[in-house]
């Protein structure tokens, strides 16, 4: 199977295989045309330490949510080929023909896990406890700091 083809689980744990950081513990995926039609929009927050990647994304826009958000672009290959910080709602962004898929974070989570063009990522699935976006749980856990290194987890 070629990563074009890849088969994600419904939530995966991101490393920063690079630079030895958790990105992010609890990340959701999504791959129909409903899941990423719909991404973060309407959502009441974005909880520390959790995401969503869509997958196949080269463009977003951060129409009709409530929050700003940080952006990863990611190849083929993992490797992150453009970073957006803290984009704000009510925003569209650029086509990024170089892109696979992205990564919608809560803002500061780029730069607390260090997170660079370049810098290639890993996904191990999520581990079962932790936070979750806020509408798929009737409550939130508190997930571990995204700045935690991925060497000091098993």
């Amino acid at each position: 199977m070629t990563k074009r083809d890849r088969q994600w689980p419904a939530s995966i744990r991101v490393l920063n295989t690079t630079r030895g950081t958790v990105v992010a513990e609890r990340v959701q995926v999504a791959r129909s045309l409903w899941e990423r039609t719909r991404g973060l929009m309407l959502r009441p927050t974005l909880p520390p330490g959790t995401g969503l990647l869509i997958d196949p994304c080269s463009s977003i826009h951060s129409m009709w949510m409530r929050f700003p958000i940080d952006v990863l672009y990611l190849n083929r290959d993992d490797v992150v080929v453009r970073i957006a910080e803290a984009m704000p709602p009510w925003q569209i962004g650029p086509l990024f023909t170089g892109a696979r898929y992205v990564i919608e974070l809560p803002p500061g989570t780029i730069r607390a896990s260090k997170t660079s063009v370049g810098d290639r990522l890993d996904y191990v699935p999520a581990r079962s406890a932790g936070a979750t976006l806020p509408d798929e749980l009737e409550s939130v856990g508190s997930p571990a700091a995204t700045s935690t290194r991925a060497s000091d987890v098993h």
